[in-house]
């Protein structure tokens, strides 16, 4: 058997790969989005996910006002648009004219129409953090499209969502699945 040399990389590393998702809130009563990538999901029921957003963007002080915000998944055709929302601020660019917009049972959390999927949260926690505040919001609605599933359950294929890597900061398609999860490992069991 070779041996295989592991390299310490440091440790300024990121989760392989990040969903590219745009934070939907409120600003003086427009829609604002900001390109996000530090999202997950941490809890069953009530469904939380939490969100890492550095201190100084205008996102923070939205969520914080309104408590109240949405995670949309714009499909690959969406790069630009996400992209730019990633690179202009709220705090100097009307950003509310750029996707058609919806509101579900939150008047404050907006939701991007065009997006494959789109999480409907109020706030729940939050914790600051050294330069980030780290949001926990209780996910209260989730909208998609038919065309976006299979079997009723939303089909990655189909909505064909932009992921991230960092910090070489390149955008990625999903690849082919390679596997039931739950159910391949079957096969070690004795």
């Amino acid at each position: 058997m070779e041996k295989i040399e592991k390299i310490n990389i440091g440790k300024n590393v990121f989760i392989y790969p990040m969903p590219v998702t745009l934070l939907g809130t409120m600003v003086e009563g427009k829609a604002n989005f900001m390109a996000l990538g530090w999202v997950t999901r941490i809890n069953a029921n009530p469904p939380l996910l939490a969100l890492g957003v550095n201190k100084v963007h205008q996102s923070c002080r939205n969520i914080e006002e309104n408590r109240a915000f949405s995670i949309n998944f714009p499909n690959a055709d969406m790069i630009v648009e996400t992209d730019y929302c990633g690179l202009v601020s709220g705090e100097d660019i009307d950003k509310s004219n750029i996707f058609e917009v919806f509101y579900g049972e939150l008047e404050t959390a907006p939701m991007i129409t065009s997006c494959s999927l789109n999480l409907e949260c109020k706030l729940f926690h939050k914790y600051q953090l050294p330069t980030n505040k780290l949001f926990i919001g209780e996910i209260v609605g989730a909208y998609t499209e038919e065309r976006y599933l299979t079997d009723g359950k939303p089909d990655i294929s189909k909505m064909n969502p932009l992921l991230l890597t960092m910090p070489d900061n390149n955008y990625w398609n999903v690849g082919e699945p390679v596997g039931k999860a739950w159910n391949i490992g079957k096969k070690l069991k004795r």
